[in-house]
């Protein structure tokens, strides 16, 4: 008698077609908290602090409150998300540089935009496939986040600066524009 395969997504599941963006309400940086939810991977934090300093810098956020979630690899726990919801008028999360921590990052931007926090996600290029694919599984095909290089991990601080800088411009689009 054949084994069973057990489907680890729960079945079929239809995608909405194109969703860029889930929550309607887009932020206002302008006296804005942003969240930097940081996924413990290397030079993450480093790379949202300085995502966080450029934003109070150029585009008068007010606050920034960086929270490390508790595994790169898992989606963003309840408790962290209602925090930050409660808290904060976006976030920003990442930085996906590994299959697994792409996948995560999408799911928890998914996840923030359906329950009302504009989120902009970061992943490394290598890894696209793997966050639509994620995105897609969140029946948020299209869903959209910024891209860097990969990898990021191995960066110097200077490298990691630049990073920011440069994904920057799609940050503030990602958060703003509908």
């Amino acid at each position: 008698m054949p084994e069973a395969i057990l489907d680890p997504t729960g079945g079929q599941r239809t995608a909405s077609a194109g969703t860029a963006v889930l929550t309607r309400e887009r932020a206002r940086l302008d006296g804005a908290t942003i969240g930097l939810l940081s996924n413990t991977k290397q030079n993450a934090a480093l790379f949202l602090d300085e995502l966080g300093r450029l934003l109070v810098s150029r585009h008068g956020v007010a606050a920034v409150k960086p929270v490390v979630k508790k595994s790169f690899a898992l989606p963003v726990p309840d408790d962290q998300l209602a925090e930050l919801k409660d808290s904060c008028d976006a976030v920003i999360t990442g930085v996906g540089d590994c299959g697994s921590c792409s996948a995560s990052a999408v799911a928890d931007g998914v996840a923030f935009e359906r329950n009302g926090v504009p989120a902009a996600v970061i992943c490394s290029d290598a890894f696209v496939v793997t966050a639509d694919a994620m995105a897609e599984l969140r029946d948020a095909k299209g869903y959209h986040y910024a891209k860097t290089a990969h990898p990021v991990a191995v960066l110097n601080p200077d490298e990691v600066r630049k990073r920011a800088e440069d994904v920057l411009p799609e940050i503030v689009n990602i958060l703003t524009k509908p």
